[in-house]
């Protein structure tokens, strides 16, 4: 058990799949510091997410619910912790939510209770998880069709936790999504810097494109994670 200054990190579950190493530890603060218990997940050794800061994962879903009038049917690229989703079914105008996420055994710890708050989450029946790559998902989902697609498979096209990622932020994919939307629906993609040539690819597709600024504390440090929400016209 590692310990960095004043935390010690603690595993509390590992996988092994062909993208790599998945693991999921805790940051646990020394009595001294009087701190909370913090989950974190990393793929190869990359920081993705912890439960310490998830206002960005919020503000995703929020983003594009805020555009939308009628939410019904919302696809979320990317479990995660879960965080999108909880916020997603905390819409009441959403009828059902398809969550994609490629890692079995992300899904497996969010339903088994690895993750304390993943049962909960998951109990809600208008969520559907499925195990599968979110470009191969939306290719062939047949007539089936959304409201809202919200992408946060990793950091983004300019830290790729997977080389494979980088097609989801190219245009043959963001016009497969294009496709996937009801008129009037949106498209909102998380990443964590700044990405001119992701705009230009949303705007060469759908044509406007909005660029929002969250600033966010993450491990007493300051940073800042944007937001890219495209509408297909009504």
């Amino acid at each position: 058990m590692p310990t960095v200054g004043a935390v010690e990190y603690v595993e509390v579950a590992r996988c092994d799949s062909d993208r790599g190493e998945l693991v999921l530890r805790e940051r646990r603060p020394d009595d001294s510091s009087g701190g909370p218990t913090v989950l974190e997940l990393r793929a190869n050794g990359v920081f993705v997410m912890d439960s310490a800061e998830h206002a960005s994962e919020q503000a995703l879903a929020d983003a594009a619910l805020a555009v939308v009038d009628e939410p019904r049917r919302v696809l979320v690229g990317g479990l995660g912790l879960g965080f999108t989703l909880q916020r997603v079914l905390g819409d009441r105008r959403v009828e059902q939510v398809d969550v994609v996420e490629i890692e079995p055994a992300l899904v497996e710890w969010m339903r088994d209770g690895t993750i304390p708050h993943g049962p909960q989450v998951l109990a809600d029946d208008r969520a559907r998880v499925v195990v599968a790559d979110i470009g191969q998902a939306v290719a062939e989902a047949g007539p089936t069709t959304y409201d809202v697609m919200l992408l946060d498979v990793d950091n983004g096209p300019g830290q790729l936790v997977h080389a494979g990622n980088a097609a989801l932020y190219d245009e043959p994919f963001l016009q497969a999504a294009f496709g996937r939307l009801n008129p009037g629906g949106a498209l909102v993609v998380w990443s964590a810097e700044r990405s001119p040539a992701l705009a230009d690819e949303l705007r060469s597709v759908f044509g406007d494109v909005l660029e929002q600024d969250h600033g966010v504390r993450l491990q007493d440090r300051d940073e800042h994670y944007w937001l890219y929400a495209a509408r297909r016209p009504a």
